[in-house]
């Protein structure tokens, strides 16, 4: 389970970053930002925040409000036309720069969950694994999962019949299917292999 200890062991003001939606093939990247006071943490979020794929839906649903009511947080989005136009990788750093910038005041240093070091401007440490070790990039990874989630499922509602409300825009084959019979939408990433395909039949 994931605790302070990283936190703890680097001076300043610490925030906790991770980014959901690098791997679907439609919406947005969303990356969270989370600054965690240990004076102020609910005892519940403590004990329960894990990696958000650890949790059930519901779970994350009750833990990413007490996130948003007691922590300094941030959010920040890549759009499918910024990764189409930069790469997903590139899109992921610059969603978690805006995340980072939402907080509305400097951080000392940055926690970020993985091992690629995004160009932040301040000092960071990559922690693989991190939204299972760090309390505050697990807070994150939390509310980036319930925000990218929601958006989805609100895309869903105007796009339906690709299940996104389901799959949040991953290639499951419910999804490939509808795409093959209904093509591609304004919000699939074209410069992604399996839509790019799609576009050349």
């Amino acid at each position: 389970m994931p605790d302070l200890s990283l936190e703890r062991g680097l001076a300043g003001l610490v925030a906790g970053i991770d980014e959901v939606g690098r791997g679907p093939l439609a919406g947005p990247v969303v990356a969270a930002a989370v600054i965690i006071d240990p004076a102020t943490l609910p005892a519940r979020l403590a004990e329960q925040l894990d990696d958000s794929k650890k949790l059930s839906a519901k779970k994350r649903e009750t833990l990413a409000e007490l996130v948003l009511e007691s922590c300094v947080h941030g959010f920040g989005e890549a759009s499918v036309a910024e990764i189409d136009r930069l790469n997903i990788l590139k899109a992921t750093f610059l969603a978690m720069r805006r995340a980072l910038d939402a907080l509305g005041r400097p951080v000392d240093h940055v926690l970020v969950d993985g091992n690629q070091t995004p160009p932040l401007g301040v000092p960071l440490t990559c922690v693989v694994g991190g939204d299972g070790l760090s309390l505050s990039i697990a807070a994150a990874s939390v509310i980036a999962k319930v925000r990218r989630d929601r958006l989805m499922a609100e895309l869903a509602r105007q796009f339906p019949g690709y299940g996104w409300e389901k799959n949040a825009g991953y290639g499951t084959a419910a999804h490939m299917a509808a795409l093959r019979e209904k093509g591609p939408t304004p919000h699939h990433r074209t410069s992604f292999a399996p839509i790019a395909q799609l576009n050349l039949l």
